[in-house]
């Protein structure tokens, strides 16, 4: 595309110019009849990367299995027909395919952090440009669009429509940055959901982002595998993906995913059920992370553990060291992330000395069942989402020891206590989550 140019700006505000062109007051009766009264149309005439899905050329399993409505070609975004959000190498075709005409776009946005590559500009559509961050551009047909900065090279557009209806669209690789002020929530917000999810936690930590907004992922890559596993995935973020050239009405509520308020993910030993559990909240800002294995002098590989995990998390949680759950669960507050059980299990056997044979039958297997009740209780009482770690033990050797095979026994009945009291339950097996309760 070469060297593309900024808008225009008058003394008086943003003026609807761009490249040389501008729309006098005799325009804006023919310009309005372009947008709909009364709502926002938006057509998606692609939801993928840049390069698209699939890659050209790529083996992986995710490109293999990108086929039929789980292709996508490069995200480009058409609003009530006179406004598009990046344009892509066959846009018109991909209008003319959705039922839509670029015949009536009066301003071509750019987001990308770069120019893309060289797209020739299909006969009647305006130049592409770009809005300087924080400046407004004001349409005739009623729209403005204002450019968003992001943390990263790109620009964001916040479109409100005549009536008020509020869309925004961020960049591949973008999230919004300075957004210090609470603002009202956006009718629907296109993002990159799978690369960027912290997008959306600093959406939601200023209200930007509510619980009726609808998130749409766009800018999908090969990251995570189309159909279930996808779906899943943009769940847990309160996000859904839509095949190319679907035409969405800004501000009518839609089914909006639920977010599960308690999951409980089991696994092996290195299974990938930590990385699971910290990917379901990392859209949301302020989680708290319990840990409830705490510190052990001297153990310097436990340490590089706790070191790796504590540098995966996102910036803006907090870590606290704790086995008393109990009165986290009771207590309002943001998210919970439990890691883990097993752990906390150990902290409630050596409470009541269970690997004592006298003191076990003493007294010692009614106190533990007692502290169980008491956390699987809280769990079912908490107004809290929460998200808890769990190890899946007893499908392989049985141990050696009396007091191997009480703690193998002791964690399978936690497991099945907790989990009961649960909406979403996982098991994470060679890196895979299979949804064993919840969708």
């Amino acid at each position: 595309m070469g060297n593309l140019p900024a808008l225009s700006w008058g003394p008086a505000g943003p003026l609807a110019r761009t490249c040389g062109t501008s729309y006098g007051a005799s325009d804006a009766q023919d310009l309005r009849r372009h947008a709909k009264i009364g709502s926002v149309e938006l057509t998606l005439l692609g939801t993928g990367a840049p390069a698209g899905l699939p890659r050209p050329d790529c083996p992986c399993a995710a490109c293999a299995t990108a086929l039929g409505e789980a292709a996508r070609a490069a995200t480009a975004l058409l609003v009530d027909g006179t406004v598009l959000l990046d344009l892509t190498p066959g846009a018109a075709f991909a209008a003319a395919r959705a039922g839509r005409s670029l015949g009536g776009v009066r301003q071509v946005l750019l987001s990308h952090p770069h120019n893309g590559p060289a797209v020739e500009v299909p006969a009647g559509l305006p130049q592409p440009a770009r809005v300087p961050d924080g400046r407004e551009l004001a349409l005739l047909t009623g729209h403005r669009v204002r450019a968003m900065p992001m943390d990263a090279p790109g620009t964001g557009y916040a479109v409100t429509g005549p009536d008020g209806q509020r869309l925004l669209y961020l960049p591949p690789g973008g999230a919004p940055a300075g957004l210090d002020e609470t603002v009202q929530p956006y009718d629907m917000v296109a993002a990159d959901v799978v690369g960027r999810p912290d997008a959306l936690a600093r959406l939601r930590a200023v209200g930007a982002l509510g619980p009726t907004t609808d998130v749409i992922a766009v800018h999908l890559d090969h990251d995570v595998p189309p159909g279930v596993e996808l779906r899943r995935r943009l769940a847990a973020a309160g996000a859904r993906a839509v095949p190319d050239g679907t035409t969405l009405t800004v501000g009518v509520y839609e089914d909006v995913p639920d977010v599960p308020r308690r999951t409980l993910v089991l696994g092996g030993a290195r299974s990938g059920k930590s990385v699971e559990a910290e990917r379901r909240l990392e859209s949301f800002p302020d989680v708290l992370y319990v840990a409830t294995g705490g510190s052990r002098g001297g153990d310097t590989e436990w340490a590089e553990r706790v070191s790796v995990h504590r540098e995966r998390r996102p910036g803006s949680w907090r870590t606290v060291e704790t086995c008393d759950l109990v009165p986290l669960l009771k207590e309002d507050g943001p998210p919970l992330l439990i890691d883990c059980l097993s752990l906390w299990l150990t902290d409630a056997m050596d409470s009541v000395n269970a690997w004592d044979d006298d003191e076990w039958a003493g007294g010692g297997e009614r106190a533990l069942r007692g502290r169980v009740e008491e956390l699987t209780a809280a769990v079912r009482e908490t107004g809290r989402t929460v998200v808890a770690v769990s190890n899946e033990v007893g499908s392989g050797i049985v141990p050696a020891t009396a007091s191997g095979r009480r703690y193998r026994d002791e964690l399978g009945r936690l497991n099945a206590a907790f989990a009961a009291e649960c909406e979403h339950l996982l098991l994470v097996v060679a890196g895979q989550a299979m949804v064993l309760r919840g969708g």
